[in-house]
């Protein structure tokens, strides 16, 4: 590029030769002086104007200084409302954990109103600096992360508690006749009919015709027939090789296939089959094996009565007993 400068009388003139990089160089040094002097104008009207108070400055500052305003606020309640939902989420989660405490405890055996208390608390005060917004938001994520874990850990020991609930309720140790006087017991005896010595494979209840007989535990019915020695019979199947046998009975209510719960009302007492009068006749087999059911009656009953025992205890007391019994028991399993 070439500019030709000349004089007001036309006596003298000049030739420039630029070339494209100087041309470049020379516009963009105009531009930052443009803005620079652009940057120092604006600063310098606002500042005095604001000082000295022009209407339009004023306005114009006081517009700005509104926008600031205005983003800061809109940031802040965008925010609250991340933290509340949050916090919404996080009390679903508080009340999932209630719950699963509440189901949890009474599986335990401990009352849900033990562990709903709030716990005291108190102490000097020292006061520290304010939480600021991101300090909050880590404490509710890790308070987050914190629930989750005690919520998995609530469901395992829930299902622990419940497996371990529904295995004693499948071991015979409710007694099937209430108020039923015991007969003839398991082992060896004179038999009542033929006069001879023979193994008696079970426990006698005498008791008057139609008397309830209930289930010794929960089960399944895998036998309902009349049989040539036991008479009406049902046998139940309580898992784990473990069978119970009913006989002798007037009355059934169950068949085969059934499932039944412990407690329940199966049959009445009768004289059915081989039998010289009303009574029930329980056993209990294990792999096919008749045991002797009068161990797991007695170990029915002095559960029973060690929870009637600690119930009656205070708290620590109780608390004590039963950490000593997990004790005993887990030295009488190594």
């Amino acid at each position: 590029m070439q500019l030709i400068i000349t004089d007001a009388w036309l006596a003298r003139s000049r030739a420039i030769h630029l070339s494209g990089t100087k041309l470049l160089l020379a516009f963009i040094g105009l531009s930052i002086s443009l803005m620079l002097i652009s940057a120092a104008l604006y600063h310098w009207v606002f500042m005095k104007g604001a000082r000295e108070g022009w209407p339009v400055i004023g306005t114009l500052v006081k517009l700005v200084v509104k926008d600031e305003f205005a983003q800061r606020d809109r940031f802040i309640r965008e925010n609250i409302e991340v933290m509340a939902k949050k916090l919404g989420a996080m009390q679903v989660k508080m009340l999932q954990l209630e719950s699963l405490g509440e189901r949890v405890s009474g599986l335990a055996g401990v009352n849900p109103a033990d562990i709903k208390g709030k716990p005291g608390q108190g102490g000097a005060l020292i006061r520290g600096h304010d939480l600021t917004l991101e300090e909050l938001q880590t404490t509710l994520a890790d308070l987050d992360q914190l629930t989750n874990q005690r919520t998995d850990l609530m469901t395992v020991i829930e299902s622990r508690l419940f497996e371990q609930k529904v295995k004693k309720m499948m071991v015979p140790t409710q007694t099937p006749v209430n108020g039923g006087n015991l007969g003839s017991v398991f082992g060896w005896r004179m038999d009542p009919i033929s006069g001879t010595s023979a193994l008696h494979t079970g426990l006698d209840f005498p008791a008057e015709p139609g008397t309830y007989i209930f289930s010794a535990a929960g089960g399944v019915v895998v036998t309902q027939e009349f049989h040539p020695q036991y008479g009406n019979m049902i046998e139940i199947d309580h898992g784990n090789d473990l069978i119970t046998r009913y006989g002798h009975s007037s009355r059934v209510y169950v068949k085969k296939g059934d499932l039944i719960k412990r407690g329940q009302r199966i049959a009445d007492v009768g004289s059915t089959g081989r039998s010289t009068g009303s009574h029930l006749h329980f056993e209990v087999l294990v792999q096919g094996v008749p045991q002797d059911p009068q161990k797991f009656l007695n170990a029915g009953r002095n559960l029973a009565s060690m929870q009637t025992a600690q119930t009656n205890l205070p708290k620590p007391a109780a608390m004590q007993a039963q950490i000593s019994g997990a004790g005993t028991a887990q030295s009488g399993q190594r």
